[in-house]
């Protein structure tokens, strides 16, 4: 996918004394402007400044050669290389998160329940060991490091909490696609995701296509290379879908479901216009947090700073849920804007309805539940030690068949590991 037809063309502009004024968008304009730089030296300058900020591998050294060598004449190979490169550069920064230095800011700390003191309280995967509802050891030979079983109760959890992330999403007006788990490498790509290198965290098939690691990824490409009414946006959809991710942990704190590597996520998404997106995505922040206020769990909004962007938001809230069993937050939703950074990649546009420009759209993302880390929080929060079950939270029981609470699983059998040993 081309991101710059010919690197002649004219970003003249001096940037103004202001943060990240020259954005990736200028970078990656198509606008053909014969007999100029593609990029100013200035403008090089800026987004250099926004990728120390955002803590992102610094390529503009190795642009400015290509520029460099570009400008004494037209080499398709070196096109293709700069091409590649300027792809990989972060979206913009908003100008808010600039004061955050390195740290999250928290917005908001929603205090729901009262918790078990933290002497008494037992960790996900010994309470749910203890009510034979699930399984992760001993799997290494068949199924494969950081895998797990949810059985019975928990099983039924797991489709009672997707069933009412789907149910509110669908009063809100996202309508339900369902999406391939398996994609080509460039739809990853283009949605800032990098399929190549040491550490990344996309498992890749030898076909050359690529397990996806979030829904967010298909939905994105179902609207590529086309062109949307603007009075059909913001346009919102969903989808549930295992999530495959190549990343591992040794972090005590991060042990058994914490991070694992497929899981089952229903996921938000939205085209919009330029002027729609930021409204779009406090939508998608309200959403989320009226969905874990229901769910009865304490958690926390936070406003993220650069580094914790990645490559394509230009902002990202994420919500931590407080998990007394491992006594400490972990994330367990998050929901960003990433302008039109996936949008020039995949040739996602809209017509406006005023003058019939067609104009790139802005793509936005959000996590309505994560199933692993969501039923940590649950677990560990709704635990009964006086009457050894676990609490089921009154939203939930609706989509449990009335049942209100878990208790010890009687009917499936404990597995245990037995050593045989040949008689002489």
């Amino acid at each position: 996918m081309k991101l710059l037809a010919n690197v002649r063309q004219l970003l003249r502009r001096q940037p103004k004394q202001r943060p990240m004024t020259t954005t990736t968008s200028q970078a990656h304009d198509t606008t053909r402007t014969s007999g100029k730089p593609a990029l100013t030296s200035a403008q090089l300058d800026e987004l250099e400044r926004n990728i120390e900020l955002r803590h992102h591998r610094n390529n503009i050294p190795l642009i400015r050669q290509l520029i460099q060598k570009l400008q004494q004449g037209v080499d398709s190979e070196l096109q293709r290389q700069l091409d590649d490169e300027l792809q990989q550069l972060p979206n913009a920064t908003n100008p808010r998160l600039l004061r955050y230095d390195n740290q999250p800011y928290e917005l908001a700390n929603y205090k729901q329940r009262a918790l078990p003191a933290p002497e008494a309280a037992k960790e996900f995967s010994e309470l749910a060991r203890a009510f034979n509802l699930f399984r992760m050891d001993h799997l290494g030979n068949f199924t494969g490091h950081k895998s797990y079983y949810l059985t019975g109760q928990l099983a039924m959890l797991e489709q009672a909490i997707i069933q009412y992330a789907l149910q509110t999403l669908s009063s809100q007006g996202f309508k339900l696609i369902s999406v391939p788990d398996i994609l080509p490498r460039e739809v990853i790509e283009s949605c800032g995701m990098r399929t190549e290198g040491e550490r990344t965290q996309v498992y890749k098939l030898d076909t050359g296509e690529c397990l996806s690691g979030t829904s967010e990824m298909a939905l994105a490409g179902f609207f590529a290379n086309r062109v949307l009414a603007e009075q059909q946006l913001p346009l919102k959809v969903a989808a549930v879908s295992r999530c495959y991710r190549a990343e591992t942990s040794g972090l005590q704190e991060e042990k058994g479901i914490y991070r694992v590597h497929q899981f089952t996520k229903v996921e938000m998404f939205a085209i919009a216009t330029p002027e729609q997106s930021e409204a779009t995505l406090e939508q998608f922040k309200e959403t989320e947090i009226s969905l874990f206020k229901q769910l009865g769990i304490n958690f926390r909004l936070l406003d993220m700073p650069p580094c914790e962007l990645g490559a394509p938001a230009y902002q990202k809230y994420d919500i931590e849920a407080w998990m007394p069993g491992r006594q400490m937050w972990g994330e367990i939703s998050s929901c960003s804007n990433c302008t039109d950074y996936q949008a020039k990649r995949l040739n996602v546009k809209y017509k406006r309805a005023s003058d019939g420009s067609v104009l790139h759209a802005h793509t936005l993302n959000g996590t309505a539940t994560a199933i692993p880390r969501l039923l940590i929080a649950l677990i560990e929060s709704y635990q009964n030690a006086a009457s050894a079950s676990i609490t089921i939270p009154e939203v939930l029981v609706p989509f449990m068949n009335g049942q209100r609470t878990i208790t010890r699983n009687k009917r499936i059998p404990e597995t245990k590991l037995v050593k045989f040993i040949k008689s002489p």
